[in-house]
């Protein structure tokens, strides 16, 4: 039979007629090309598949496998206590207080579909978030795993996030701990301050530091942060699927940072630092430095700079608010002025320019150079603040004798004067003009001028005129309190420059106590017998020259009184005394600087330094100088 099959292809405009054999072949040819597809589909997908299990658990298995773990396995860090810091009789000068944050946590953020920063605005709605928009620009830079959303909660705010903490799952509030400083306006400048470490702190350095964490920012919080931080312990936690915690597997202990002990006397500190503040109040002024160290080693047993400012203030909430209060304060309360203000010396450098006209022979002892209240120099005239006649080097020092200084620095008549280059060298030798290295951040170096240096700076030749100032310590020259204090202590100990130290030593949580050694930082090259000279004349100005209010405490006391001008301001002066006691056992050194003192007001640093002799030495009858009692 034939089948005639009509197709809708035509070819060669005849109709394509098909056999059932030829329909059944072409049928069984089809269904065979698909079927083989198929497999051959299932083939390549299986290799696809296997391929990649292949890659997951070989290449990425390690990978793969610290997630899983991540997920299961929860740290959470306990922070390290700070190490505290004591004064050098074990007097306690810093505790830490418990103290709560706030923080995102990472993982559990990640489980979530909510942004760090919905979680922000969450958290914001229940409690007062301080800098919101700084924590969101953060969180979106993604500079730090953990964010820290508020520090140092109240137990009110802990309540009601606790309450939410279902809704906000994404927050941890960690156990921390603020500083809580003792006399803090009396120590404000030693010890300064700590604050969380900041996204420039941090840098690069995140495995270093926690969003948690605090850093020494100012005095020697800053300087010993190392020592002080310690290091930070952890929990290890099984958690639910659902990320509920299960049980604790591990507990890694905090190692508390070391206890730092200072050579700082809490009593002398607190002495000094009221009789300044009351001098201050006096004569009307409120800037003021002060430093008493000891000259056999360099230990800084005091440290005063005026206005203060209460540290405590950065262990609130209100940090940033506290800060630009201090900071645009006109007086300046945070700066340092002990080691960072700059001034010139004024008199008490006449030391230095004598030690350096003896060493050069420009003078003897004996010398008699006589003073009719100035120099006339040309059309010049260069005043001394006193006609004192006749005078001797010795004596010049005591009574303060301007022309004499003038003489032996500039030259006059036939003398021939150091110049500024001799008179430079040997200010330097006595450690002026550098900074001293005192463990204090700040520090600035001061400053001695040269010929070449005006040259080049005021385009104008150096004159004699110029030496003259230097000389008694006025025109370009400018030294820190901190600088005179070690400069007048080599003088007293015969020619040693220390540097300067507050650390003691430390002690960690073993009670190892590690020393900080004293430090010599040069020998002067000057003359034992020229140092004596120098004492020599310190010891006539209490006796019979500018000080001599200090001849009534039974022990002697020698000082340099000085003056100086600044500005341009004839009504106002910076006044400074230096001294050290005991005369034949130095074993203290006291500098004050009364910063813009009315010129017409007596010097007020004079009485500061009796007052704080007397209560020293009423606090050390009965003991010899190395601490045993007689």
């Amino acid at each position: 039979m034939r089948i005639k099959q009509r197709d809708s292809y035509e070819i060669d405009d005849e109709i394509l007629t098909l056999t059932e054999e030829e329909v059944s072949r072409m049928e069984k040819s089809l269904s065979k090309n698909y079927f083989n597809f198929f497999w051959i589909a299932v083939i390549c997908v299986t290799i696809v598949l296997v391929g990649r299990i292949a890659f997951l658990t070989v290449a990425k298995g390690e990978y793969y496998t610290q997630i899983a773990e991540r997920n299961s396995i929860r740290a959470e860090t306990i922070p390290a206590p700070r190490g505290r810091i004591y004064d050098n009789e074990g007097v306690a000068l810093v505790h830490n207080i418990p103290s709560t944050d706030i923080i995102i946590d990472r993982r559990k953020a990640l489980n979530t579909e909510e942004t760090k920063i919905e979680v922000v605005e969450k958290v914001a709605k229940i409690i007062n978030v301080p800098e919101k928009e700084k924590i969101i620009q953060q969180i979106q830079n993604g500079l730090q795993s953990n964010i820290l959303i508020k520090e140092n909660i109240t137990q009110e705010e802990s309540l009601l996030l606790a309450e939410k903490q279902d809704e906000i799952p994404e927050i941890t509030m960690v156990k921390n701990a603020t500083r809580q400083y003792t006399d803090s306006t009396i120590f404000s400048h030693i010890i300064g301050y700590v604050g969380k470490v900041s996204e420039e702190e941090m840098g690069d350095k995140e495995d270093a530091y926690l969003s948690i964490d605090y850093i020494g920012k100012s005095g020697l919080e800053k300087s010993y942060d190392a020592i002080l931080r310690g290091t930070h312990g952890a929990k290890r936690f099984e958690v639910t699927a659902t990320g509920q915690t299960n049980k604790e597997i591990e507990k890694i202990n905090p190692i508390t940072g070391k206890d730092i002990f200072l050579n700082i006397d809490h009593g002398l500190q607190k002495k000094l630092f009221d009789r300044v503040v009351e001098e201050t109040e006096k004569v009307g002024i409120k800037t003021a430095a002060a430093v008493a160290i000891d000259p056999k080693n360099g230990a800084v047993r005091a440290l005063v700079s005026l206005p203060s400012y209460d540290n405590n203030l950065f262990s609130t909430g209100r940090k940033t608010e506290n800060y630009q209060r201090l900071f645009n304060d006109e007086m300046y309360p945070l700066f340092n002025r002990v080691i960072a203000g700059e001034y010139p010396p004024a008199s008490t450098i006449k030391m230095a320019i004598a030690a350096a006209a003896l060493e050069e022979k420009i003078i003897t002892p004996e010398t008699i150079i006589e003073s009719r209240g100035g120099l006339q120099v040309g059309e010049y005239f260069f005043g001394d603040w006193k006609t004192h006649g006749k005078t001797d080097l010795r004596q010049a020092i005591a009574v303060s004798s301007d022309v004499y200084f003038y003489t032996v620095g500039g030259g006059y008549g036939n003398i021939e004067g150091l110049g500024i280059s001799r008179i430079k060298k040997y200010e330097e030798e006595f450690g002026l003009g550098a900074k001293t290295g005192i463990d204090l951040s700040g520090e600035a170096e001061g400053f001695i001028p040269t010929k070449e240096w005006k040259e080049e700076k005021i385009q104008e030749r150096w004159y004699v005129g110029n030496t003259y100032h230097a000389s008694i310590g006025q025109g370009y020259m400018k030294t820190t309190p901190i600088q005179i204090a070690n400069y007048i202590a080599a003088i007293a100990n015969g020619g040693t420059v220390y540097k300067p130290q507050l650390l003691s030593h430390t002690k960690d949580a073993e009670s190892l106590v590690e020393y900080n050694e004293p430090e010599i930082l040069k020998k002067v090259s000057v003359k034992k017998e020229t140092l004596e000279i120098l004492r020599e004349g310190m010891r006539q100005t209490v006796t019979n020259g500018t000080a001599t209010m200090l001849n009534a405490i039974e022990q002697p006391i020698a000082g340099k009184t000085g003056t100086g001008q600044f500005g341009g301001q004839d009504e106002k002066t910076h006044s400074w005394f230096a001294s050290f006691a005991p005369y034949d056992n130095p074993e203290l050194v006291l500098v004050i600087l009364m910063e813009g003192q009315p010129a017409k007001v007596s010097s007020s640093t004079v009485p500061i330094a009796k007052d704080v002799w007397e209560w020293y030495f009423d606090q050390r009858k009965g003991v010899t100088t190395n601490g045993d009692e007689m």
